[in-house]
């Protein structure tokens, strides 16, 4: 069995999950520990005594542990990847991809650790110097979800623990191998006791004994938009500091000049790859009129392309889906397409078994035409393979398609004209706009973040990192 990390020692939990293989459900990757509250509030109470002498901690030691670390994950890449792919369903070159990012943001606040930032400024008084520094907020829960079980939880650890914080992190129940491994690695990195613990369990026991803790200084939040709800509101009764990343309902526009292959190359990839589990997936394809019929065309004849099949196996295009919930959902949307008036141009079916007869949760992606921006299939997060295609008129009508919906993670263009692609990386209600590439897919030293309803909070990655994890002070000194 597989143990939480407690104040420096692997502890069994109360209970234990099952992990289990999505695609062959007959195949158990592990036993984990299951944390209950008495083990959170124990994990709270080693990081918060922790956190005096690490915040003091030097840059160089900070250094040294993260980088480490990163290094690790880079030289076990393969190993990691497959574990990953194993357990969340992502294809194996997507999986070894998380890993080296997870790797490479380590190694990024590594940096980070070493290049503190602050000001010194006269004030208005004569004789008086200020100055203007950051400093550690004291523990950090981390809360993560199962799509991005390695990098997501690296950009929220690596900056707690660059700029001095402690941290007590509960991953998501579907994903927890991946977490595990993860902070077997921070055991055995140099940190003292206490300021990195992981806490695997129930968000009902676990997540909300992090959420009601008033040791517990600030959470950084990624998942459903309900739970985020539920976060904020425990933090601002306790007037606690929180970051939330939440959901997505991304548009793509393709415009009549638009490359037709790079068109379609990027809704593949945005809406379909990593199963279509990303929040920030182009499930929205927002097509004008001159291209719309050999768009969607294409994008059919691509798709059967695809191959659907074990995340693991070589030649794996789409994994299949995390559990069988999430199928259900997938599928449920798909038939309320259908109600609403959606043509359903292509796959939306359930695949009992891969093609070498394993048991898993697969799926064929769905390409759904002839919606309207009224319709639920474009106004709620699928979180799937399930793509829906909007007619607009002109590029005027398309970006007002793309920016009628409550979120505003992520968009993106295709389109020959500088002058339509400079305008809607202006007018875009999106915290990351692209042109002419996927819009998932992300570097890990830029800040990364939404509007609207998709997020709450500084940015996270890069350095803005730091708006998150530190505190501004400011000092006056009388010469």
């Amino acid at each position: 069995m597989f143990k939480n990390f407690i104040g420096g020692d692997w502890l069994e939990g109360q209970r234990v999950s099952r992990n289990i293989n999505p695609s062959d459900t007959r195949d158990l990757v592990g036993e984990y520990a299951q944390a209950d509250v008495a083990q959170a509030q124990h994990a709270i109470a080693a990081a918060q005594a922790a956190f005096a002498g690490w915040s003091l901690s030097t840059p160089q030691q900070r250094f040294d542990i993260l980088d480490a670390v990163g290094t690790e994950i880079l030289a076990r890449r393969q190993e990691l990847g497959d574990l990953l792919a194993r357990e969340e369903g992502k294809t194996l070159p997507e999986a070894m991809g998380e890993v080296t990012r997870a790797g490479h943001i380590f190694k990024f606040f590594a940096g980070e650790a070493l290049r503190p930032t602050g000001e010194l400024v006269p004030s208005v008084r004569a004789g008086v110097g200020v100055e203007i520094s950051r400093e550690p907020l004291g523990v950090i829960g981390i809360i993560t979800p199962w799509n991005f079980p390695m990098a997501i939880p690296a950009w929220k650890i690596a900056p707690a623990l660059a700029y001095g914080n402690c941290v007590v992190f509960k991953p998501a129940d579907l994903v927890p191998g991946s977490a595990w491994a993860l902070a077997e690695i921070l055991s055995r990195a140099g940190l003292p006791a206490g300021v990195f613990n992981l806490v695997m369990g129930r968000g009902s026991e676990v997540g909300a004994t992090l959420l009601d803790d008033t040791r517990v200084t600030a959470i950084s939040f990624t998942g459903s938009v309900a739970t985020g709800h539920r976060v904020a509101a425990s933090c601002v009764a306790r007037m606690a500091k929180f970051q939330l990343e939440m959901g997505g309902k991304n548009p793509m526009i393709v415009l009549d000049d638009a490359d037709l292959d790079v068109a379609v190359n990027c809704a593949i990839n945005s809406g379909f790859f990593s199963t279509g589990q990303r929040c920030t997936a182009s499930s929205r394809l927002i097509v004008t009129d001159g291209i719309h019929d050999r768009f969607v065309a294409a994008m059919a004849q691509r798709m059967q392309t695809l191959t659907i099949d074990d995340a693991r196996k070589v030649g794996t295009d789409i994994g299949p889906v995390v559990d069988q919930s999430q199928l259900r959902q997938n599928l449920e949307y798909v038939a309320m397409a259908r109600e609403e008036g959606g043509r359903v141009v292509c796959g939306g079916e359930a695949m009992a078994f891969s093609k070498d007869g394993q048991p898993g949760f697969y799926m064929r992606p769905a390409l759904i035409a002839d919606t309207d921006a009224a319709m639920r299939i474009n106004r709620e997060e699928v979180f799937g393979p399930v793509v829906s295609v909007l007619r607009a008129t002109n590029y005027e009508q398309a970006l007002a398609l793309a920016n009628d919906t409550p979120f505003g993670l992520a968009a993106g263009i295709a389109t020959q004209s500088l002058k339509h692609a400079t305008h809607f990386k202006r007018h875009a209600q999106a915290g990351m706009v692209m042109v002419n590439l996927p819009t998932a897919g992300v570097d890990y030293h830029v800040p990364f973040g939404g509007r609207k309803g998709s997020s709450y909070g500084p940015r996270e990655q890069g350095r803005y990192a730091a708006e998150f994890f530190t505190s501004v002070k400011t000092a006056y000194t009388q010469a």
